[in-house]
């Protein structure tokens, strides 16, 4: 096997089904259409990432060699010709010359400086200052040579446009009011770049078909994170689990009233919705379907709609069973000991999953003092000590919820053991990207804090009588370097703790015929389009 087909080999492939025969007819044929316009997100994000990933495609797809058909495949599983597993290593042959991976993306003149931009940004006011740090323009150069913003609707006008027709297809054929609502303020918000009305009808969405289409997440701003990428999960609600789960959502407000901050930087009043929705993938595309999947999410990221309404939790069951099958359960057949992997339980690590995206909307989001998003203070550090955050302080509430009884002895007693299982997991996904940065960090600081432990054959436990502190003590030291905006702190952080140490690294290599994770094919949406 060539050293390409073994870095495809790290994706489990793994078929993605939901159930679609409980659709009326109309309602499947509104889902076809929400399907095309999600497709359109995955050129929009080609793009985004890199102003010379559809050249190279189309190369690629002309090239029927073996390594050409390789490198296409690896190609459109990372989106684009850098590994996200390997500090986003080339793969292609040189004779495409293919630069390094650019960290402004194509959000920035690919002439500029990330200083150039910083500096220009700082002589901004008002108006014009919100457009540049926003999330939903790209900077180029006037035909004067200076800086100035584009918004995404002028930008991508064309496949927004396109995608905008099909969710308006889709509104017409589907009888369930607060989707029809959703998908119309979204076709909308595609040609005016007002995103605010489509995220408000986002969160009051309820109904069978869930989805989530535009740009959100900023991580592929590796200069700022000021920059919202183009995704999409369409999926179809799991109503029982969903009822389940619900609880949850009452008891946001005790957590928040219980972080080990000074009560000054907790939010005496949460947004009145914390939404929970459990679903099943039926497929997903751009920035929502590179590199390793996600497993769940929590948006919108306007700060706008959180105040106003908080925001929802999506649990992506479907991927995430996949992903407990296909990887955890073989990690922690190595990094554990015997007597530890029956303490690695699915239940624990769904639920891990849901209150990590709880916590999202959890603890400081403004700067004390002063009201500065955390986000801008933070800047480039700001996504791995938020996805940190949200990890550690998800264990943190999943303490705080088992000793009220909340959930339930089985999920107490192998929250702990799944979540270091799990670091193993998630650090496999490499150090260069925000989630993988935020498990280096947690997994040192525990290490440092006593609270897991390296047994005489290498493999790791946990300590039971120091994990519960070291937990909350890693909880108040991220949420401090937010609530007061610590933008230094947070980067000798994560100097420090962003590092594979030896004792972790012999571990990572006994993992290299475990999958790294899953590729999904999505055999629903194919049944569906004919895709």
């Amino acid at each position: 096997m060539s050293a390409l087909d073994q870095q495809i080999a790290r994706f489990a492939p793994v078929d993605i089904s939901a159930p679609i025969d409980g659709l009326p007819a109309n309602e499947a044929d509104a889902l076809r259409h929400i399907i095309a316009a999600a497709r359109v997100m995955d050129d929009l994000f080609l793009n985004q990432v890199w102003s010379g990933n559809a050249v190279l495609q189309k190369r690629l797809e002309a090239d029927t060699a073996a390594t050409g058909k390789s490198e296409l495949h690896n190609f459109l599983i990372n989106k684009g010709p850098w590994s996200r597993l390997d500090h986003n290593a080339v793969f292609v042959r040189p004779e495409f010359n293919v630069p390094a991976k650019p960290e402004q993306a194509n959000f920035y003149p690919a002439d500029a400086t990330r200083d150039e931009v910083d500096k220009w940004v700082g002589t901004l006011k008002g108006p014009a200052h919100e457009a540049a740090t926003g999330f939903f323009t790209v900077v180029k150069r006037g035909a004067d040579g200076k800086l100035t913003t584009v918004p995404y609707s002028t930008e991508y006008q064309k496949p927004l446009a396109e995608a905008a027709a099909h969710l308006r297809e889709a509104a017409k054929l589907t009888t369930q009011p607060k989707l029809k609502k959703f998908l119309e303020l979204r076709a909308a918000a595609f040609e005016s770049n007002d995103y605010f009305a489509s995220d408000m009808a986002w969160m009051e969405l309820d109904a069978s078909i869930e989805p989530t289409i535009g740009p959100y997440e900023t991580y592929e701003d590796e200069w700022f994170g000021y920059k919202a990428a183009f995704e999409a999960f369409v999926t179809l609600k799991d109503d029982a689990e969903t009822r389940k789960l619900g609880m949850f959502s009452s008891e946001l407000q005790g957590l928040e009233n219980a972080l080990p901050l000074d009560a000054k930087y907790r939010n005496k009043k949460l947004g009145a919705l914390a939404p929970i929705r459990v679903v099943n993938v039926v497929f997903s595309a751009g920035d929502g379907n590179r590199g390793v999947q996600t497993a769940a999410f929590n948006l919108p990221n306007d700060d706008r709609v959180i105040k106003e309404k908080g925001s929802k939790r999506v649990m992506l069951k479907n991927v995430q069973d996949a992903k407990f099958q296909k990887v955890l359960v073989p990690i922690g057949g190595v990094a554990l000991g015997a007597a530890d992997r029956a303490r690695v339980s699915f239940d624990a690590f769904f639920t891990h999953i849901l209150m990590h995206e709880l916590m999202h909307g959890l603890g400081p989001h403004q700067v004390t003092p002063g009201g500065r998003a955390v986000r801008l203070a933070l800047k480039d550090t700001y996504s791995a000590i938020e996805e940190a955050k949200a990890d550690i302080s998800g264990l943190w509430a999943l303490q705080q919820l088992a000793d009220k009884g909340v959930v339930s002895k089985q999920i107490a007693d192998t929250m702990y053991t799944t979540f270091l299982a799990s670091a193993f997991r998630s650090i496999r996904f490499g150090i260069t990207e925000a989630h993988g940065k935020g498990i280096a960090l947690q997994l040192n600081y525990l290490i440092d804090a006593g609270a897991f432990i390296v047994n005489s054959d290498g493999t790791f436990a946990v300590v039971d009588a120091k994990i519960r502190q070291a937990v909350a003590d890693l909880t108040r030291d991220l949420m401090m370097l937010q609530a007061t905006g610590d933008y230094a702190g947070a980067q000798a952080l994560l100097k420090k703790m962003v590092v594979i140490r030896p004792e972790v690294q012999r571990i990572l290599d006994k993992l290299k015929d475990v999958p790294v994770d899953i590729e999904p094919n999505f055999v629903t949406a194919k049944q569906l389009s004919g895709k």
